[in-house]
């Protein structure tokens, strides 16, 4: 008997995993809201209790990041988003509006297809998965490779959960004999409704262009403005812990540092105090090297690295207990690795004449990469919040907190989300954090109210 391929395998397997979550769906989205709601309560206790675990497990088989900081982040996804969607009505009836004489009924998707991240492995289909079945959908997974174990681990244990609760068996599914081949698959696949796309830019740009409606998200490239008004400490503090938290995986975490030219001093003094390295221009110029690969995209071997790691592995010195890598740069442009994205704790830093200038700056970053996803803005003048809301070319300006954690909602009131929109300037169908509203249809009743 003739054994198939791996990639005739991925497809077959994932075939067969939308035949079960077809089956599966078309009897969950029948189910009651307070039986679903019964449900993710489950899937949100199993994944809590298992944070730890699952933290070690993808830290281990990524070599990303920080495992302390992906229990916060798998506690994030498992109580955060639960606690916010747990009393959202996503079934049946929405509104009865009488006086218009309109309602609006929830209507699932139906199978939705999520592509999941290395950098975010476990704490992604935690967020996925609740915000799916609150809505009355089934959800399948098509891992990254490198984080392939931990994935499948996760997709476990939030299906064995659901199920012991009441839902259908296969109403989450995870490709296990991973190609191309079996994610096009998924994409493409008539029974599926949409494809929630959080990863690389190709991965995203595929998913737009499978024929299936998607939900996706652009790079991440958020500037720091901290202008002369903000409290110096704090904006400092916070963009260091913020860089630092999982070594700088997270989309909205901050990639440059703007200053105006009358506050360089002291903001570089109170870097340098609390642990950032300013890099030599020698330094910055043999780290350049590694920061991108020929191709133009990240090097996998920085991604989520400790400084002391990436100096190592450049060759470079730097002092003991050295937070963040800072390079001082004076331009923008694809072939400048300093002014790009970087899933690492390393800041580009841009010293401006003044306050238009540095608005200038923060523009033309975004527009170089990351038009439509995040910008920091560190301020007390009402004044300047107002002129960076009307002009910056994002969907998330957030205002005296942290990238990493204002941007996913979690020192926000910004709706707690893995994946954020940047809206059509970023290519994306949303500009929105996306929750479980987004993952359902309107159907609306409207009664005649006018004769023609």
């Amino acid at each position: 008997m003739q054994t198939l391929s791996s990639d005739l395998q991925s497809i077959q397997e994932a075939r067969d995993i939308i035949a079960k979550a077809k089956k599966a769906q078309e009897i969950y989205k029948d189910f009651t809201q307070e039986q679903i709601d019964k449900i993710i309560e489950a899937m949100s206790i199993a994944a809590s209790r298992e944070s730890d675990h699952l933290a070690k497990l993808a830290n281990t088989e990524t070599g990303f990041g920080k495992w302390s900081d992906k229990i916060i982040k798998n506690k994030f996804a498992s109580e955060v988003v639960y606690n916010h969607i747990k009393h959202i009505k996503t079934v049946g009836i929405l509104t009865d509006d009488k006086e218009k004489m309109v309602m609006d009924v929830a209507v699932p998707v139906g199978i939705i297809t999520a592509l999941v991240p290395s950098t975010n492995p476990t704490s992604t289909v935690i967020y996925k998965s609740l915000i799916a079945l609150k809505t009355g959908n089934a959800i399948v997974f098509s891992p990254h490779p490198s984080a392939k174990n931990c994935t499948i681990e996760a997709a476990t244990i939030l299906h064995n959960a659901a199920v012991k609760a009441g839902a259908p068996e296969g109403i989450i599914g995870c490709m296990r004999v991973l190609s191309m081949e079996g994610t096009t698959q998924l994409m493409k696949h008539p029974d599926v409704s949409l494809i929630l796309a959080t990863g690389g830019e190709a991965m995203v740009k595929a998913a737009y262009s499978s024929g299936t409606p998607a939900i996706g998200v652009g790079p991440g490239n958020g500037p720091a403005f901290i202008e002369k008004t903000a409290d110096f400490q704090l904006a400092v503090q916070r963009i260091i812990e913020s860089k630092t938290f999982d070594n700088g995986v997270i989309c909205a975490s901050e990639q440059s540092v703007i200053v105006e030219s009358c506050s360089k001093d002291a903001v570089v003094a109170e870097f340098k105090k609390q642990g950032a390295y300013f890099l030599t221009p020698k330094q910055s110029e043999q780290l350049g090297l590694y920061i991108l690969k020929s191709n133009g995209m990240i090097n996998p071997q920085i991604v989520g690295k400790n400084v002391q790691t990436i100096a190592n592995l450049v060759g470079i010195t730097i002092p003991a207990g050295a937070k963040v890598l800072i390079s001082e740069q004076t331009t923008v442009g694809k072939l400048n690795c300093y002014s790009r994205e970087k899933l690492a704790p390393i800041l580009a830093f841009y010293c401006e004449e003044n306050l238009k200038k540095a608005c200038d700056r923060c523009i033309e970053i975004l527009m170089n990469e990351g038009k439509g996803h995040t910008l920091i803005l560190h301020s007390n003048d009402n004044s300047v919040i107002r002129e960076f809301a009307l002009k910056m070319p994002v969907s998330r300006l957030l205002i005296n907190t942290s990238g990493s954690l204002g941007g996913i909602g979690a020192s926000t009131n910004l709706v707690p989300a893995l994946t954020l929109g940047c809206g059509a300037i970023g290519g994306s169908a949303t500009s929105d954090n996306v929750g479980p509203m987004n993952l359902i249809n309107i159907r609306r009743v409207a009664y005649g109210v006018r004769e023609n």
